[in-house]
């Protein structure tokens, strides 16, 4: 019994491969195109259906280098840089202006606009900020998240302890962009006691800094 199954399906076997052949020799014949060229571009066919997946992730890497050097072209976020080698200090930071509002001076003293360390305000990559300066004294670099680079350039007599104000210039700004708010700030380094105009300008025309100073300087913002 075991031995006529094995002869019944030897002979399907052999009878299915005679009508592939027949079949195949008939399409050669009609069609004038060899079957090994057909399985050839079939299999060159899957080849080209497995690159697909290949091809979509080179042109995500593409799409992705693309966006990387958009940001560091100008919107990359100073706070995307990894700061944890500074100390940090929590302060409660408040906005100020140069005007009569913040400073009792109007545009026609003599000394508007003039900080303690005798270096003008600035909104900038560095920016002038007021502290108490037995905490922070003068030159003090921090880099307060969402408002930029402060050197401490001033003191003010609600400045004590761990409070800060940061200038802006206008006082629109101060309310549309600031406030008043308790923040975590990173001291880059302590001051001495002393800063220069000379100074300040040194570190606004840092160059590698320069794709980010859209992000602080309202003007080149608009």
């Amino acid at each position: 019994m075991f031995m006529k199954s094995i002869f019944i399906w030897t002979k399907r076997i052999f009878m299915i491969v005679i009508v592939m052949l027949a079949l195949i020799t008939t399409y050669e014949t009609l069609s004038g195109i060899k079957a090994s060229t057909m399985l050839e571009e079939f299999f060159s066919r899957m080849d080209e259906t497995r690159e697909v997946p290949m091809v979509l992730k080179k042109l995500k890497t593409s799409d992705d280098s693309r966006k990387k050097h958009e940001q560091v072209n100008g919107h990359l976020r100073l706070e995307d840089k990894n700061w944890s080698q500074y100390p940090t200090k929590t302060v409660v930071a408040t906005g100020y202006t140069a005007g009569i509002e913040s400073t009792g001076k109007n545009e026609g003293h003599p000394l508007y606009g003039i900080t303690f360390s005798g270096v003008r305000v600035k909104r900038d990559l560095y920016s002038t900020i007021a502290a108490d300066l037995s905490v922070f004294p003068i030159g003090t670099i921090l880099f307060i998240p969402e408002y930029g680079y402060g050197v401490v350039a001033d003191k003010g007599s609600a400045i004590k302890g761990d409070r800060l104000d940061l200038y802006y210039d206008t006082v629109e700004e101060v309310y549309d962009e600031w406030g008043k708010k308790e923040v975590g700030v990173y001291i880059v380094s302590m001051g001495d006691g002393t800063l220069t105009e000379e100074h300040l300008v040194m570190l606004n025309e840092t160059e590698d800094l320069q794709s980010f100073r859209p992000q602080y300087n309202k003007t080149l913002r608009e």
